[in-house]
């Protein structure tokens, strides 16, 4: 008795992603995975004033960018896509700074990792109208994505500000 059908399978899904939004949606799915490891390794890492509170936000950090990662990908085996999070090509490929392999300090670690969070923004803002002219779908992850990092950013950022002197300066109306 045979399980596997010989018959040849064929689907024809009403969407298929471009050449395009593959590439867009491979250089978030990267950024992402960056990101979660980078928050690893600060979390493992930190050091100084506000050490604990920092640490949380990380694991917060991490998260996040694990379930974003996640369900990028699986958005784009689902528009026939796929995804590749193996380590050499994510250090080929991410448009993150690479984050130091010491003890670092919270202050020094609150600026990376803003910088990370804003690295991955950065990213799906250049992306997003491309996506969204082809697949509305998928710009709104890049939408809750967006939401999510830049207030995890401004959070953690938050950190090392000085009220109203820091930039950037808050717009008053």
């Amino acid at each position: 008795m045979t399980l596997h059908s010989e018959k040849t399978h064929t689907a024809t899904p009403p969407y298929r992603a471009s050449a395009e939004v593959a590439a867009h949606l491979q250089a978030l799915h990267v950024d992402l995975i960056d990101l979660h490891l980078q928050g690893k390794q600060a979390h493992w890492n930190v050091v100084g004033k506000n050490f604990r509170d920092l640490h949380l936000q990380l694991d917060e950090v991490v998260t996040d960018a694990r379930t974003f990662s996640d369900q990028v990908a699986e958005r784009m085996r689902a528009i026939y896509i796929t995804p590749d999070g193996r380590a050499a090509t994510v250090a080929a490929q991410t448009s993150l700074a690479t984050f130091p392999a010491d003890e670092i300090d919270t202050a020094e670690t609150v600026d990376l990792i803003t910088a990370a969070l804003y690295a991955v923004a950065a990213t799906a803002r250049r992306i997003h109208d491309d996506v969204d002219a082809e697949d509305p779908t998928t710009a709104d992850i890049l939408h809750t994505i967006l939401e999510r990092v830049e207030q995890l950013a401004w959070m953690i950022d938050s950190e090392n500000r000085i009220a109203n002197r820091s930039i950037p300066r808050a717009i008053s109306s």
